[in-house]
């Protein structure tokens, strides 16, 4: 893309582990921005050497503390007039690319929500909470910071927010190892987060969260219309909520 030193600047960044498959994808669709910062976390399986090949910047950061801080590291990185927080396994077309360029040259908002497509085993999600999903990625660097969660972080704007419409494929949950590898890793982080705040969890509150959370997701949104797949996602949120209270307050 041709340099234009009138229109803002835009990073990309992205936090990284062992994104292997993933991540190709990605870094081949953000083509359009100047610049690409890879924070990672200590990859082992060939994702450090795909990003420093694409990546004008790549910044290894084992000592994890959470997905705030990680990915606040890495807006922390950017040097861009605007930045694009995208994870490795989400992809921006080229549509969505220039509803991103044309809205920071506009600076209506000093940031954008994006219309996440979310998939589940090979199927794109339409219900069971897995739409509407419009999250904040694209910010004025100079007005934005990322909550300290270590889970289900956000990134936090001072001034107005604006909606981009076309979808960004979300390609998570590709396979069972995967559903259960982020099923294990999310309960963990979410019953740290519960503790740091003092409000624990037991198994009475497993239960009946587990329960509740299914209920909700599968009847209460819909999750039915979308099928088998409907059904095993709020299973597998379900039992993510378990765990995570469950560790929350477990007293060995």
């Amino acid at each position: 893309m041709p340099v234009n030193s009138n229109r803002p600047r835009l990073s990309a960044i992205i936090i990284t582990k062992n994104e292997v498959k993933d991540l190709p994808a990605c870094l081949a669709s953000l083509a359009f921005c100047d610049e690409i910062v890879v924070v990672d976390s200590g990859s082992t399986d060939g994702t450090l050497e795909i990003a420093e090949r694409v990546a004008s910047r790549v910044i290894v950061r084992a000592d994890w503390a959470g997905f705030g801080r990680q990915k606040q590291r890495a807006l922390d990185a950017a040097t861009g007039d605007w930045v694009l927080s995208i994870d490795a396994d989400e992809v921006i077309p080229p549509e969505l690319a220039l509803e991103i360029r044309t809205a920071i040259e506009s600076e209506t908002h000093v940031g954008y929500r994006l219309n996440r497509l979310n998939a589940f085993l090979g199927k794109f999600m339409h219900s069971g909470g897995w739409t509407p999903d419009r999250p904040l990625r694209v910010v004025r660097r100079d007005a934005a910071r990322f909550s300290e969660d270590v889970v289900h972080e956000i990134l936090i704007v001072d001034g107005t927010i604006g909606d981009l419409p076309t979808p960004m494929p979300h390609l998570s949950y590709r396979d069972f190892d995967e559903v259960l590898d982020k099923l294990r890793r999310y309960a963990l982080a979410g019953a740290e987060q519960r503790r740091n705040s003092g409000r624990g969890g037991s198994v009475g509150k497993a239960i009946i969260r587990s329960i509740t959370t299914f209920l909700k997701l599968y009847i209460g949104k819909r999750g039915f219309l979308d099928g088998q797949h409907g059904f095993v996602a709020a299973v597998a949120s379900s039992q993510e909520i378990f765990w995570r209270y469950l560790a929350a307050g477990w007293n060995r």
